[in-house]
């Protein structure tokens, strides 16, 4: 509805235009825009619903902070220890941290349960022969998930679960300190790997952090 002002008003020409009340549902997409954007001005933004967040894309938000936190840099794509650690991919164990290592000082091999497969020794292979690694760190850690389950039962489960039996070793062990020896009897036994003087295995404690050395006889 319009009020129309009074031929007898004084009001000014500005306070003279027919002021008109209209519902919203008599309003163009234009003028309901402008409408909320001048309500915004005086109570605040409107409620959005933003989509839901995974936490793939919070590491993306975090890793913007990170790299703008940083200087630009480039580190030499050889290890500057000439190291390269083999261990398990247990989120308890953030190997930098543990081992004191900076950026660029060591390469860092992972997988479940920290043992020497085919894949692995393809990496060291590389990391030695092409990247000047000379020393290998492998470490194992209590209360580790490779322990709890078996090499058949694991197995039937898979080929229960897709009608297919893995090509792959499952590489479960019972015994910590005994898969560390084999591991390192692994990698010293490979003509693979050039440098297998200084092959080290160890065991990282989840609750205290503390790291004990397991030897292998040569």
């Amino acid at each position: 509805m319009c009020a129309w002002p009074s031929s007898s008003s004084t009001s000014s020409a500005s306070d003279s235009r027919i002021s008109c009340a209209r519902t919203p549902s008599t309003l163009t997409e234009a003028e309901m825009f402008h409408t909320r954007r001048a309500r915004s001005r005086t109570t605040g933004p409107l409620p959005v619903r933003l989509p839901a967040v995974d936490t793939i894309d919070q590491l993306l938000t975090n890793n913007e902070r990170f790299a703008y936190s940083l200087a630009e840099r480039h580190l030499d794509v050889k290890p500057s220890r000439q190291l390269a650690v083999v261990t398990c991919m247990d989120s308890r164990l953030d190997v930098f941290a543990a081992l004191g290592l900076g950026d660029g000082e060591a390469h860092v091999l992972r997988n479940a349960g920290g043992v020497i497969t085919d894949d692995v020794i393809r990496s060291l292979a590389i990391s030695q022969r092409l990247l000047e690694t000379r020393e290998v760190m492998l470490i194992h850690h209590t209360d580790c998930g490779m322990q709890k389950i078996s090499d058949d039962g694991f197995r039937a489960e898979l080929q229960e679960a897709t009608g297919v039996s893995p090509a792959f070793a499952i590489e479960s062990f019972s015994d910590v300190d005994v898969d560390v020896r084999q591991s390192i009897l692994r990698v010293r036994r490979s003509p693979f790997v050039p440098h297998r003087e200084a092959v080290r295995g160890f065991v990282y404690d989840v609750d205290t952090h503390r790291l004990r050395e397991v030897e292998a006889p040569d």
